[in-house]
């Protein structure tokens, strides 16, 4: 690993972009190695590890040690401020770290276990975009413009900076908004992305499209079929990569936290709910039985004639 790493040196790509690439290096690296682990686990491998449970039957998930692992690389990069080769560990470790804690970003943020649903797929979109930036970073693009490159210098160059950081920050605000992830993250690095992101039109199911096409119908419906033009397109072949990386989501969508309670409230109802219909249906079939023994005739007495 020590020549591996000593291979993304820094002759050629100079110490921070060799710092980087060790980063996305071992964010990938050990993203597609948790994947694999946790595909064989949920195929009950015999000969493979098992999930790490206490006698207590707590289940620790991989981000506490992604987080454990930041915590140390993160503590260690600034107070021994490396250098060279030791620089490059650590980044690799801080790599592997964010990825054992972005491959479970959906379930933080949820709060819930959706990692083999629908909703987890949202940490395989936040562990791709991490990967990118890093590549983009390696590959020399920056999200911020450098003041040499304005042409102005001083106050000027820094006020002309600002501006244009201000600007495209708004732009890629509008684009995560209007539910365009990665317009919105590609246009940090390309300024024209995130402008051409925000005029066109918002995804349907993004807050921008439900605060202010509700009242637009053919605003909605131009969304819609654009959604649909979408999927049929690049985002099948997107859910079969993903299915190919992270494997496929097998369980059913989980309610939010909030809706838990509500619909826990009506399975307890449930069956207080049948008991009283089924004492209501007695009820109604001893009234409707009543009528037939009213109309039944009395027996006749003894001592009266037939």
């Amino acid at each position: 690993m020590v020549f591996a790493v000593e291979a993304i040196g820094a002759g050629s790509l100079g110490e921070a972009r060799a710092s980087i690439a060790a980063f996305t290096v071992g964010l990938l690296v050990t993203f597609l190695a948790v994947r694999i682990n946790t595909r064989l686990i949920r195929a009950k491998v015999s000969w493979w590890f098992h999930d790490i449970e206490s006698d207590g039957g707590v289940h620790v998930h991989h981000m506490v040690i992604g987080v454990v692992l930041m915590v140390t690389a993160g503590v260690a990069d600034m107070a021994l401020l490396p250098t060279g080769l030791w620089q490059q560990l650590v980044s690799f470790a801080f790599g592997a770290g964010v990825a054992l804690t972005l491959d479970e970003f959906a379930l933080i943020l949820r709060l819930q276990d959706v990692y083999w649903t629908q909703e987890g797929r949202l940490s395989v979109d936040a562990v791709i975009v991490a990967a990118c930036a890093g590549l983009l970073f390696v590959l020399g693009y920056k999200p911020f413009m450098d003041t040499g490159d304005t042409g102005l210098t001083g106050t000027a160059g820094a006020v002309a900076v600002a501006i244009f950081f201000g600007v495209n920050i708004f732009f890629a605000i509008i684009c995560l908004v209007k539910g365009k992830i990665w317009t919105g993250f590609f246009g940090l690095f390309i300024p024209v992305v995130a402008l051409v992101g925000a005029i066109r039109t918002a995804r349907p199911t993004s807050p921008w499209a439900r605060r202010r096409y509700t009242k637009k119908p053919k605003r909605m419906a131009k969304a819609q079929r654009r959604e649909i033009k979408i999927n049929a397109t690049w985002r099948s072949w997107r859910e079969a990569f993903f299915d190919l990386i992270a494997g496929r989501p097998h369980l059913p969508s989980v309610l939010p936290a909030a809706a838990q309670p509500a619909q826990a409230q009506v399975a307890a109802s449930a069956p207080a709910a049948a008991v009283t219909a089924a004492a209501a249906g007695a009820d109604q079939r001893a009234l409707g039985e009543q009528p037939a023994l009213a109309a039944q005739p009395a027996p006749a007495k003894a001592d009266e004639p037939a």
